[in-house]
């Protein structure tokens, strides 16, 4: 009989490592199945992707020559059950045994039984000394980081937890953690649609450094103001909850109509409009602009581990260019003395700083964010007023997302 989430995870580690698919995009084209075994699917999926290189550690040493790719998540997908998911070591070898026959990898059934086997006898002992927060981050990652790769690549061994932002003078909801910048969290695993309000529209997921753009942004009843890549809306949803009048930009048909639902639910208006921000001209100036720019997303590692194993150092490269023609197109929509905070959840130096450098050659002169106004969470702020987070900050409350962020104005 088929283990549909062992089925399943085999089929999403299969599309994000050898058809270099996002995560998401793989479990959206899973075929219909039960919610549970969907869930436990993408969290086996995602155990397996976020710790890929300590499990292959623990493997090596029980493997004569390098198997098949296949094979090998097969074994990783045991390990994973038997290592970091207290799966009973009968039943991870059994399921990854029929697995292997299911997939057509019958001649390596015995090697796959044999390997795992040994990895339930070492149990936990095989983690022991290794560098794991090492193994399992590309070299090109842990480089880029700096003095901070060790406490990040620690805090993406743990699933991240859940933060929703409310609507002004929200309730926090039972179970929730009032963080100190406005963002309630619940607990890793929380489903949200388990929490009061989020079926009325009273609060949405964001994580707690996602919310922090908007909020830098200070918006202020009936200002005019853009988000330039609005999709889903959770930043387009603080600056209309704030008053002002939202223009949201998508260039993504698809994201369009979820941006649209979104905001319809929770009650909020905006107007939404489908276009390229680098090729749309606004009928009016507008006084603050919101950009979060499109980006290497290494910032959401935690979330979204298939990042880690689908960027590469050109991909940076690629994302700048496209931040640098973001930032000029802004420019030209701000009116003079306007503000424009500029936004991307990566961790990557050359997305940062360098870009609001670039600015001024667009008329954005750079305004630091004060100490007052990251009060909250003063070891955020940078020692040139820029905000950057990462997952190490706040490793006692669960960490959170690594986001840079700057204020510009024109003129």
């Amino acid at each position: 009989m088929a283990d549909p989430t062992r089925e399943s995870a085999f089929d999403l580690l299969t599309a994000v490592l050898e058809r270099h698919r996002t995560l998401e995009d793989a479990l959206d084209a899973l075929p219909a199945q039960d919610a549970r075994d969907r869930a436990a699917a993408h969290r086996l999926a995602a155990a397996v992707l976020r710790r890929m290189g300590t499990l292959d550690a623990v493997l090596e040493p029980f493997l004569r020559k390098e198997p098949p790719e296949p094979v090998r998540n097969v074994l990783r997908i045991g390990a994973a059950g038997l290592l970091l998911l207290e799966t009973p070591s009968h039943a991870a070898v059994a399921t990854a045994v029929a697995l292997t026959k299911r997939r057509g990898l019958a001649p390596f059934a015995g090697l796959v039984n044999a390997v795992l086997r040994k990895v339930a006898t070492v149990g936990a002992a095989a983690l022991g000394d290794l560098d794991a927060a090492r193994l399992d981050t590309p070299a090109w990652l842990w480089t880029s980081w700096g003095t901070l790769a060790r406490s990040i690549a620690i805090a993406h061994q743990h699933e991240a937890p859940l933060d929703v932002t409310l609507k002004p003078d929200g309730a926090v909801p039972e179970g929730g953690l009032l963080l100190p910048t406005g963002s309630v969290r619940f607990p890793a695993g929380t489903r949200v649609s388990d929490i009061p309000g989020f079926e009325a529209g009273d609060l949405w997921v964001q994580d707690a450094a996602a919310a922090l753009p908007a909020r830098l942004l200070a918006p202020r009843p009936n200002e005019r103001i853009a988000d330039l890549c609005a999709a889903p809306g959770g930043k387009t949803a603080q600056l209309a909850a704030a008053g002002a009048s939202v223009t949201a930009l998508e260039r993504d048909a698809a994201r369009i109509e979820r941006l649209t639902v979104n905001l319809k639910r929770w009650g909020l208006h905006a107007d939404v409009i489908n276009a390229d921000a680098t090729e749309w001209t606004p009928p009016a100036l507008f006084d603050a602009i919101l950009l979060d720019a499109p980006c290497s997303a290494t910032g959401t590692i935690r979330r979204h581990p298939d990042v880690a194993r689908l960027k590469r150092p050109r991909d940076v490269q690629t994302v700048t260019q496209a931040q640098d023609k973001l930032l000029e197109s802004a420019a030209s929509m701000l009116r003079p003395g306007g503000r424009l905070v500029y936004a991307v959840c990566s961790l990557q130096p050359e997305e940062g700083a360098p870009r609001v450098a670039a600015a001024a050659g667009f008329g954005l002169r750079h305004d630091p964010f004060s100490p007052e106004e990251l009060a909250a969470i003063p070891e955020a702020r940078t020692p040139e007023g820029f905000l950057r987070t990462h997952p190490g900050l706040w490793a006692d409350k669960g960490g959170m997302d690594g986001f840079f962020a700057a204020r510009l104005i024109k003129g």
